[in-house]
């Protein structure tokens, strides 16, 4: 009788370890979807950003050039 328990209880153990964790895996890729999706937008956004700044810089570049070659021209023409 007590392998016949034994034997039942172990059956049970095994069909509980096999029940379906799709909803869970489902879950689980969705929110590997969403956290890659997060990373490529902070990185697109990063991108703007970095390029957005390079232009500021050669925009602040340009009118420093322009500020010394105005400076040049009106000490040469003293």
């Amino acid at each position: 009788m007590k392998k016949v328990a034994l034997t039942v209880a172990v059956l049970t153990l095994g069909l509980a370890a096999c029940q379906d964790n799709a909803a869970d895996n489902n879950t689980s890729t969705v929110n590997t979807v969403e956290t890659e999706a997060a990373s490529d937008i902070n990185s697109s956004l990063n991108a703007v950003d970095n390029g957005a700044n390079a232009a500021d810089n050669a925009l602040d570049n340009a009118t420093a050039d322009e500020t010394n070659a105005t400076d040049a021209n009106t000490t040469n023409a003293q």
